[in-house]
């Protein structure tokens, strides 16, 4: 088998470089950036083609949680009574460890890439809490080596049929100690954003 490409090297979409230009227009209007900076900046923007390309043109611009295109190298998202999070436009590896001992982690995939279309997350719960935030479309399978509490937000985890062959899927294999893997679907609005404004009465 050919060995799976490396995020960076993934092939850049419009929305990603967009994102990165937002971000140098900022740092050119407070500053961060001279105006030829920016151009310079903005020419390479334009012209990536690779996600890697985009991710070093804002390296020095903000921190790495803000950053618009998350190229994270590391494997785990660890939280040891303390709450850790990965959220964002961020790269989700095929093979993810999460660990939540005595706090809460949120893996956050509702703007993420997802690198395959079946994703295997390690996870350990001790007396903590993993919480999954994922669009409708993804699927959630979870097993576990021990005792450990489910909870589904806004939606079943799959189904006893399973997930559809096009359909992405998170497998969760837990060891859980007194811990939970909370899932949480956000579901869209049926209704229009109402309009906050009063409408004006003139007698």
């Amino acid at each position: 088998m050919a060995p799976r490409s490396s995020p960076h090297d993934l092939r850049a979409s419009d929305a990603d470089r967009e994102r990165v230009l937002t971000l140098l227009g900022e740092a050119a209007a407070d500053g961060r950036l001279t105006l030829e900076e920016h151009s310079q900046r903005a020419d390479r923007a334009c012209a990536a083609r690779t996600l890697g390309e985009l991710a070093g043109l804002t390296t020095d611009l903000v921190a790495p949680s803000d950053q618009p295109i998350q190229l994270d190298s590391r494997r785990a998202v660890t939280g040891v009574f303390r709450r850790e999070s990965r959220e964002g436009h961020w790269v989700v590896p095929d093979r993810l460890t999460a660990s939540a001992i005595g706090t809460e982690v949120t893996l956050d995939l509702r703007q993420a890439l997802l690198q395959s279309s079946r994703i295997v997350v390690m996870a350990t719960v001790i007396l903590g809490t993993l919480r999954l935030i994922v669009p409708e479309e993804v699927a959630v399978e979870i097993t576990s080596s021990g005792p450990v509490g489910r909870t589904s937000g806004g939606g079943a985890l799959g189904g006893r049929a399973g997930p559809r062959a096009d359909q992405p899927v998170i497998e969760v294999r837990a060891f859980s100690l007194g811990g939970r893997v909370k899932v949480i679907r956000p579901r869209r609005s049926r209704w229009p954003r109402m309009r906050r404004s009063r409408p004006e009465f003139r007698s």
